[in-house]
């Protein structure tokens, strides 16, 4: 399977993330662009050595698995029935996110790479995901969706981070899945908090306090 084939889908991915405001759909959708990344990553190696199996299994895993199952597990504790409307609306949101990845074509093509990355699609795909996690974390009122802007906007720096799996392996993937573990472990006591402060994970009500 190319490479290329698999950013591709990365991209598209991002563009049905946008589209839709169902958070049981959105954890899905985030879940299976964690297992694609997973599989760059093996495919990046010529050679599968054990370090390499397990930082992918491990990707896999962690992306594609434990975390949208804890995700899974908070919507269903939740007691809304509908996520409340984003800030942008979902027609606006495809047209930014259009733009924004046409902007990312255009940037790659001025970035140096090393000779082995020339001619994937792993700017613009960063570039792309990277601006879909922000788009969900800035539009989305819910704050569960929020949760899931912030793994998107993770895997936009773990496609970037793959620029050097080969130079620094062990030590860029290590520290990437820890910064996602530790985010995501701080944002479940945020939601949390929220829940049972206002019956709702509605970050809207939040600027209804009165001092």
């Amino acid at each position: 399977m190319s490479i290329n084939l698999l950013l591709a889908a990365v991209i598209l991915m991002n563009f049905l993330l946008v589209a839709t405001g169902r958070a049981v759909q959105l954890v899905r959708r985030v879940a299976l662009q964690g297992m694609i990344l997973g599989l760059i990553l093996l495919l990046l190696h010529d050679e599968w050595h054990i370090h390499v199996l397990l930082m992918a299994g491990s990707t896999v895993a962690i992306k594609g698995a434990v975390i949208p199952w804890l995700l899974a597990q908070a919507l269903s504790r939740t007691k809304e029935a509908k996520s409340p409307t984003p800030y942008v609306g979902y027609t606006l949101s495809l047209i930014l996110l259009a733009g924004s990845t046409f902007l990312a074509f255009l940037l790659a093509r001025k970035l140096p790479l090393q000779v082995g990355m020339l001619g994937t699609l792993f700017i613009p795909a960063s570039l792309a995901t990277l601006f879909t996690g922000f788009l969900l974390l800035i539009t989305r009122r819910r704050a569960l969706l929020q949760v899931v802007g912030y793994l998107v906007l993770e895997n936009g720096v773990f496609l970037f981070s793959l620029l050097l799996v080969k130079n620094m392996p062990l030590l860029v993937e290590t520290g990437v899945l820890l910064d996602l573990v530790v985010g995501i472990f701080i944002m479940g006591i945020v939601i949390n908090h929220i829940q049972q402060a206002f019956d709702s994970q509605d970050t809207k009500r939040m600027s209804d306090l009165k001092e």
